[in-house]
């Protein structure tokens, strides 16, 4: 499987759109907080898979905080980009917004860091391609994303 050349951040950006249903909401008519988990999952893989064309799998995901409810009949837009790719590893960041679909108001509800492993046919992490940062808040991004993989590999190995 031949691989891609280098990729701007910019080239795997996404952006997915949800409608808060009543089957995505807990009995105070909020969106669960699993169905947002999984729907930032689902974006953040479709921004990883964009940038390497590689079955990828999710290693994990940063803290997540839920600052506003997001509420039934919201739309919500979920937004993902990389910070940080390594040697199999890519770093996605992904910020949550709740929108009014009457008024178009919209408030950042959460937003979190995933980090996905490429692998290849056998199931093993192979190389993805380098990630090209151009801007001075992509270049903090991916030396903070940087740090926090150092800061991983330190940590010890639970079993």
């Amino acid at each position: 499987m031949k691989k891609d050349p280098a990729k701007t951040v910019q080239d795997s950006a996404t952006e997915m759109v949800q409608i808060v249903l009543p089957n995505d909401t807990n009995t105070f008519g909020n969106a669960l907080g699993g169905h947002v988990m999984q729907w930032v999952d689902l974006v953040g893989a479709i921004a990883a898979n964009r940038h390497c064309r590689m079955p990828l799998v999710t290693a994990s995901m940063e803290r997540l905080d839920f600052l506003f409810p997001i509420r039934l009949g919201d739309i919500v837009v979920l937004k993902a980009r990389l910070n940080f790719v390594g040697t199999s590893s890519i770093e996605v960041g992904v910020d949550v917004y709740a929108e009014n679909p009457l008024s178009g108001d919209r408030k950042h509800t959460s937003s979190t860091i995933l980090t996905y492993v490429a692998l290849d046919v056998h199931g093993n992490p192979t190389t993805v391609p380098p990630l090209i940062v151009k801007t001075k808040e992509e270049r903090q991004r991916f030396q903070a994303g940087e740090k926090r993989k150092m800061m991983r590999l330190k940590q010890p190995k639970s079993e």
